[in-house]
C-alpha cells in the first residue's frame, strides 16, 4: 500500500494475529465432546451426523472430519455416528470431565438387492415411491409445531479471480486470495432459536451472528432461507422445483432401487435413484432414502443444475438432508442440511456451501397463531458482538483450517482496512483522473468519511428525437452515507442540451433518508425538463432514437416542463406506505425542429409533436399554462412479513395476498381554470406460483376524473402502448403491445386489466426437441375500457427464456388485438436487457 507506513502495518498485524491465536488456544477448555471421524482408510468424513441417542442434541463434522458436541453435564451417554453410505456406529461413554475426546471410524454400508424380490412386471422402486407419495401428506402433518436451536454457516469461494472487472480493480473487494487468486469471498455464521407451526409459520431469533472481516456485520444465513421441505409438492429454489415425492412426481421422474440396508434401529432403508424424465424440467436428480413401512424420508442427496432452476449464475446446486427418529416423539425430523453449489458468470467462477444443524427440538411447546406475528426474524442485543470465546464454546460444527485462516486474516486486518491511512491510500489510487474520464465519467470517493461525488459519461445518454435533435445529458451527483447506508443525503443535477432546438435544460434534486426502519424520504427537486405526455414514459429514448433515425417513426411526444416540487414517503404502519408530492408546474408546447433520418423514405415523414393531431405541424398543441399539483398515494402490502435487523427493517411481501394502491391527484390554482381537475385511482396487483403449473400474475387498474373536461393532455390517463414491436420488460403487465401510444387516452373513468401466466416449462418440456431448449411458454390477456368506446382487448402467446446457455434475455410474443372486432396483430421481440441498461 503506497501511503501506509510499514511499521503501522506490521505492528498492527502482529498484535491482532497474536490476540486471535490466544483466543483459539484458549478455546479448547470450553469444548465438550470432540473428535475426528474417518473411514477405514483414515480419510476424513465430512457432514457426519453425531447425536446423543434418543435425543435431538447433535452436530455434524466439518470438511476435515472434526466435530464438537455440546454436552455440559457429566454422565453416561450413547453417542451415535450416522453417515450416508456407512454403517451407523454407536459408542457408550462415561464422561466425568470435559473436554472428552471421542474419535470414530466408520465402515461402508453394504447396500444390497439380495433381499428384494423383484417382480418381472413391476419396478420395485415405483412400488416404494408410490407408498411414499401416498404417505406424503400424513408425514407432512405429523409435525404440528416445535421449537429448536439452529446453526448455519455459509461459505462462498472464488477461483482464479480476474484482476479487473469493467476497469475496476478487484483487489479492493477481495481479501486473502492466494497466488492463484483463489480463496474465500464470504464466510459467516448464525446461531438462533426458531419456532415453527404448521403449515408455514416460522419465526427466528438470532442469538449470535458473525461475518468474517466485518465485526459490525450481520449474517444472512437464516432458517427461512434453507427451509426446504420435500414433503411439500414443490420446493422454492429460484423457481418452484418439483419434489421426488410430490403428488405428480411420476410425471417428472423415473426411479431405480439401488439397494437396501438396515439402520441402527433395525429399520429397512431403501436407496432410490431419482432420474429426471426430461433434462430441463424443474426437477432434481440424485438419491432419496425411504424408510420401509413408515414411508418417510431417511435422508436425501439431490441436485439440480442452474439451467433447470433458471438461476443463470449457478452451475449445480446439491441439497443433502439427514433425518433422525425419536422414540419419545415417534417422528423423523431433519437434524442436518448441507447445500453445496458451484457458479460461473462473467468470468467469475467458484463454489460454496451452506451448512445447517437443527438440535434440541421441543415438540411439547404450546405454540399458537398468536405466537407468530408479522416479524419473522429478529436479533438479540449485541448479537454481532460475540467474541471468539463464545463462538468456540457454542459453535456446533468446528471450523476448518481454511475457515480459521480466513477469520484470522480478515478480522485482523479489518481495523487496518477501516483506518484513515489505508482508505486514503486506496482512494488516492482509485481517484486519479485519467484523460478517458472526460468522455466516460468520473467518480471521486472519500471512503473514510463515506462520501462520493462524480459525473456520468455524456455518451451514456446520447440520444435523438425530432424536437431536440441530437441531445446529450451530463449528470452530476453527490452522496454522503451515514451509519452503513441506513441514513444518507444525496444531491443530483443534470444538464441536457438539444443541438437542434439549441436549448440547455437542467434539473436538480436533493434526497434525505432519515432511517432504515420506516424508511422516510424527503425529496426536493426542480428545474426544466422534457417529459413525455404520458408520465409513465412508455417509450425508451434509446428505442425512440433507433425508430426515428432508421425507420422515420418519431413515436415519442414531449413537452417542456419547468417545475419545483417537494415529496415525502414513509411506511406509516407495517405494510402501509404513503407517497405524497406537492408541485408547481409550468407547461409549454414544443414542435419538431428537425427531419433528419439515416434512411429517408419519400413516402414517409415524421409525425408532428402533437399526440392528438400527429398531422398538424408547426402549431403548438396546447397553450402555455401553470398549475399546482398534489398527489397522495398509499400502498397496502397485505400480509407483509418483515425481518428486524438492528436499526433496519426488511419487508417481505406475501405472495398469498395482493398489493393495493390507492391514489388521489388534484390540479389546482391553474393559470386558466379549465386546467384544474381531480382524479381518484386504484390498482391491485399480485404474483404467485401455482406449483408445477407455473407462475400467474395480474395487474388491475381503475380510475375516474372529476371536473376535467378541458384539462391538459399530459394530465389525462394514458394506457401504455407500444408501436415499436420491441419489449423492454420481463413481463407485460403494464403495457398494450399492439396499441398506439395515445389512441385511448382519457379524462373520464377507465378500467384496465393485465394478466399473464408463465408455464415455466410445463408444456414445452414435453415437446420433443423443444424440451432441450429450456424455453418457457407464456400466455397473456389485456383489456382497457373507458367511456363511450368499445373495450380494447389484446391476447398473446409467447416464448420466454430464449438465449444461449446462461444468457437468456430474449422473449418473443405474438399479439392479436380486438376492438369491436379484429384490429390487427404483431410480433413483439422482448429485449429484457434494455430494461437493465436504462
Amino acid at each position: 500500500m503506497p501511503n501506509m507506513p510499514i511499521e503501522l502495518n506490521s505492528n498492527f498485524m502482529a498484535k491482532n494475529l497474536l490476540a486471535c491465536l490466544i483466543m483459539l488456544l484458549c478455546a479448547p477448555c470450553f469444548s465438550q465432546i470432540k473428535g475426528r471421524i474417518t473411514n477405514q482408510k483414515n480419510h476424513a468424513l465430512p457432514y457426519v451426523n453425531i447425536y446423543v441417542q434418543n435425543t435431538f442434541t447433535g452436530t455434524t463434522s466439518n470438511n476435515e472430519g472434526y466435530y464438537e458436541l455440546n454436552l455440559n453435564t457429566p454422565g453416561t451417554y450413547t453417542i451415535v455416528f450416522q453417515f450416508l453410505g456407512y454403517k451407523t456406529v454407536k459408542k457408550e461413554v462415561k464422561i466425568e470431565q470435559f473436554p472428552y475426546i471421542l474419535d470414530a471410524s466408520l465402515s461402508e454400508e453394504q447396500i444390497s438387492l439380495n433381499e428384494v424380490v423383484i417382480k418381472a412386471d413391476e419396478n420395485p422402486a415405483d412400488i416404494i415411491m408410490r407408498k411414499a407419495i401416498a404417505s406424503r401428506k400424513v408425514n407432512l402433518e405429523k409435525i404440528n409445531a416445535f421449537k429448536a436451536n439452529f446453526y448455519s454457516r455459509g461459505l462462498i469461494r472464488i477461483k482464479n479471480a480476474p484482476e479487473k472487472f469493467f476497469g475496476q480493480e478487484m483487489d479492493d473487494f477481495m481479501v486473502g486470495l492466494d497466488s492463484t487468486r483463489s480463496g474465500i469471498l464470504y464466510l459467516s455464521e448464525t446461531i438462533s432459536e426458531i419456532e415453527y407451526m404448521r403449515p408455514d409459520k416460522l419465526k427466528e431469533k438470532i442469538i449470535a451472528s458473525k461475518v468474517s472481516g466485518d465485526n459490525n456485520g450481520f449474517s444472512f444465513n437464516t432458517a427461512s432461507d434453507v427451509d426446504f421441505n420435500f414433503y411439500n409438492n414443490t420446493i422454492e429454489l429460484g423457481n418452484q422445483i418439483i419434489s421426488p415425492i410430490s403428488d405428480y412426481a411420476f410425471n417428472y421422474y423415473r426411479y431405480k432401487l439401488e439397494g437396501v440396508f438396515y439402520d441402527d434401529k433395525g429399520n429397512l432403508i431403501n436407496k432410490i435413484k431419482v432420474i429426471p424424465r426430461r433434462e430441463n424440467d424443474r426437477i432434481f436428480s440424485g438419491s432419496i432414502y425411504i424408510v420401509e413401512n413408515q414411508w418417510t424420508i431417511y435422508a436425501l442427496e439431490l441436485g439440480i443444475t442452474g439451467i433447470q432452476a433458471q438461476i443463470p449464475p449457478a452451475e449445480i446446486i446439491t441439497i443433502k438432508q439427514n433425518f433422525s427418529y425419536s422414540d419419545t416423539d415417534q417422528i423423523w425430523v431433519m437434524i442436518s442440511q448441507g447445500i453445496e453449489f458451484s457458479y460461473s458468470l462473467f468470468g467469475f467462477k467458484g463454489d460454496g456451501r451452506f451448512t445447517a444443524v437443527y438440535s434440541n427440538y421441543d415438540f411439547t411447546t404450546e405454540l399458537t397463531k398468536k405466537t407468530f406475528g408479522k416479524e419473522i426474524l429478529s436479533f438479540e442485543n449485541e448479537a454481532n458482538k460475540k467474541d471468539s470465546i463464545y463462538w468456540n464454546n457454542f459453535r456446533p460444527v468446528p471450523l476448518t483450517d481454511e475457515e480459521i485462516n480466513d477469520y484470522l486474516v480478515k478480522d485482523s486486518i479489518q481495523t487496518l482496512r477501516e483506518s484513515k491511512p489505508y482508505l486514503d491510500s486506496i482512494d488516492s489510487k482509485n481517484n486519479k483522473f485519467k484523460i478517458q474520464n472526460i468522455l466516460f465519467g468520473y467518480n471521486h470517493r472519500n471512503s473514510f468519511e463515506d462520501w462520493s461525488v462524480g459525473y456520468s459519461s455524456p455518451l451514456s445518454d446520447f440520444q435523438f428525437n425530432a424536437v431536440q435533435g441530437y441531445n446529450s445529458k451530463l449528470s452530476f451527483y453527490y452522496r454522503k452515507n451515514q451509519d452503513k447506508y441506513r441514513r444518507y443525503f444525496s444531491a443530483n443535477a443534470s444538464l441536457q442540451y438539444g443541438f437542434s432546438d439549441e436549448r440547455l435544460r437542467g434539473t436538480a434534486s436533493f434526497i434525505y433518508k432519515f432511517n432504515n426502519i420506516k424508511s422516510p424520504f424527503l425529496i426536493l427537486s426542480g428545474g426544466v425538463e422534457t417529459p413525455q405526455f404520458n408520465n409513465a414514459q412508455p417509450i425508451s429514448p434509446l428505442i425512440n432514437s433507433v425508430s426515428s433515425l432508421f425507420f422515420e417513426n418519431n413515436f415519442m411526444k414531449i413537452y417542456d416542463k419547468s417545475f419545483a416540487q417537494v415529496g415525502f414517503t414513509q411506511e406509516v404502519l407495517n405494510g402501509i406506505n404513503i407517497y405524497s408530492i406537492l408541485a408547481y408546474e409550468r407547461r409549454k408546447a414544443l414542435i419538431n425542429t428537425t427531419d433528419q433520418v439515416f434512411f429517408n423514405d419519400k413516402n414517409d415523414v415524421y409525425s408532428s409533436n402533437d399526440p392528438q393531431n400527429p398531422n398538424v405541424y408547426g402549431i403548438p398543441s396546447f397553450d402555455t399554462h401553470q398549475l399546482l399539483k398534489f398527489n397522495l398515494n398509499t400502498r397496502f402490502n397485505f400480509g407483509q412479513e418483515y425481518m428486524s435487523y438492528p436499526d433496519s427493517k426488511i419487508n417481505i411481501p406475501n405472495s398469498k395476498y395482493p398489493t393495493l394502491y390507492l391514489g388521489y391527484e388534484k390540479g389546482f390554482a391553474a393559470s386558466e381554470k379549465q386546467y384544474n381537475f381531480d382524479q381518484l385511482k386504484a390498482r391491485l396487483t399480485q404474483s404467485f406460483s401455482i406449483g408445477n403449473k407455473g407462475d400467474f400474475k395480474y395487474n388491475l387498474k381503475a380510475g375516474a376524473f372529476f371536473n376535467a373536461e378541458d384539462i391538459g393532455f399530459m394530465d389525462y390517463y394514458h394506457p401504455n402502448g407500444n408501436q415499436t414491436h420491441v419489449g423492454t420488460s420481463s413481463t407485460y403487465l403494464n403495457v398494450f403491445n399492439n396499441l398506439p401510444y395515445y389512441a385511448l387516452s382519457t379524462n373520464t373513468s377507465y378500467a384496465e386489466m393485465h394478466a399473464e401466466h408463465d408455464f415455466k416449462g410445463l408444456l414445452l418440456s414435453r415437446v420433443p426437441l423443444l424440451n432441450k431448449l429450456n424455453y418457457n411458454f407464456v400466455i397473456g390477456a389485456h383489456v382497457f375500457s373507458t367511456e363511450n368506446i368499445k373495450p380494447y382487448q389484446e391476447y398473446s402467446i409467447g416464448i420466454d427464456n430464449i438465449g444461449f446457455k446462461k444468457f437468456r434475455f430474449l422473449r418473443v410474443d405474438y399479439v392479436r388485438s380486438y376492438q369491436n372486432g379484429y384490429q390487427g396483430d404483431a410480433v413483439i421481440f422482448g429485449l429484457k436487457f434494455l430494461n437493465i441498461i436504462e
